[in-house]
């Protein structure tokens, strides 16, 4: 499709190619583009708006929360919940998921959702983004938390929309990762990026080497050798980057290649878990549009998509990006578990 096209044809036409009806779903991310508009245009004015600093306040996670992470969680839900085509919205800064109030219809999607992954770049103007994550409610009766408990391969739709120097919403629907850009002159997203491919090879890679010293062997082992440059066994020198921000990290490697890295360490172990990100409105959407631009998403024991939830905020170990680094990253945790054994 060419250069141009607005979201709502890009989708339309994505409907027509599959014989689908899909006049409910174009409405449905037509709805989420219209919150990321308003996100944008907040982040944008940022102290002018009044929307940076502290809330005083943490979410379900122990986490501190800035202002704008409950402003945009707030502007979700109104753009989308009298709409009549979800039956429940489920964020990182609610306890339990939103039900659909009675006053409006119920419709037959969900979505869970980061509203501002990156907070602690808000007050310094960094990258930060929305991501989402898009299943079907097939139960004519309300959903619970349960109804959200689905594998990342029932999604029918993931995205995100990074707000820097240019807001872009980035989405998958199973047939590959197409980029829009916002052209603030006529209010609309633009296709810019048609076909976004993950390298299968890269010499880029993104991690917190704040917390080497909690990494377990595999990670250790990997990146020493990245490190290692041209002399070290991998014969080649790479270069690290870290936006602080998922959807920056995944955004950089959706357009030239990487890998990211938020894995399982000792510090999380002694904290009772495996992984710092969430399944439902983090990894899993992204690892959707990973695997969709030809990557591979990973926790180092089975395919992030194939990770059967079982709470809203549950967290998992991730490695996705360039095929052949993560299926490298896969081999050296086998490996550890070899010699384990």
């Amino acid at each position: 499709m060419q250069a141009g096209t607005t979201l709502t044809q890009f989708i339309i036409a994505e409907g027509r190619r599959r014989d689908e009806a899909r006049g409910a779903f174009t409405a449905l991310l037509n709805d989420v583009a219209t919150a990321c508009k308003r996100t944008a245009d907040l982040v944008r004015r940022g102290e002018l708006a009044g929307v940076l600093g502290a809330a005083g306040q943490e979410n379900v996670q122990g986490e501190d929360q800035k202002k704008l992470d409950i402003i945009a969680n707030d502007v979700f839900i109104d753009a989308m919940e009298g709409s009549g085509l979800l039956a429940g919205i489920a964020s990182e800064e609610m306890d339990a998921h939103y039900p659909i109030p009675a006053r409006y219809p119920r419709g037959d999607y969900l979505l869970a959702m980061d509203p501002l992954d990156g907070s602690s770049n808000i007050d310094v103007n960094g990258a930060t983004g929305t991501i989402f994550s898009i299943t079907r409610h097939a139960d004519k009766a309300a959903p619970g938390d349960e109804s959200f408990l689905q594998k990342g391969r029932a999604q029918v739709c993931a995205g995100y929309c990074l707000y820097s120097s240019a807001t872009m919403l980035v989405l998958g629907t199973g047939n590959g990762v197409a980029g829009f850009t916002l052209d603030v002159a006529i209010g609309e997203f633009l296709l810019t990026h048609p076909d976004m491919t993950v390298p299968p090879a890269t010499r880029e890679f993104s991690i917190n080497a704040a917390y080497a010293r909690h990494w377990l062997p595999p990670v250790k082992r990997y990146i020493d050798e990245c490190l290692a440059g041209k002399e070290g066994p991998r014969g080649a020198d790479f270069n690290m980057r870290w936006a602080g921000s998922m959807v920056g990290d995944i955004h950089r490697i959706l357009c030239r290649g990487g890998v990211f890295l938020y894995p399982e360490d000792e510090k999380l172990r002694a904290k009772g878990t495996t992984g710092k990100l969430r399944l439902l409105y983090e990894a899993s959407p992204m690892g959707f549009l990973v695997e969709q631009a030809g990557g591979l998403a990973h926790t180092g024991h089975e395919p992030i998509l194939d990770v059967a939830p079982e709470s809203l905020h549950q967290r998992v170990p991730v490695m996705m990006g360039s095929r052949e680094e993560v299926e490298r990253l896969i081999e050296y945790h086998r490996d550890t578990g070899r010699d384990a054994g």
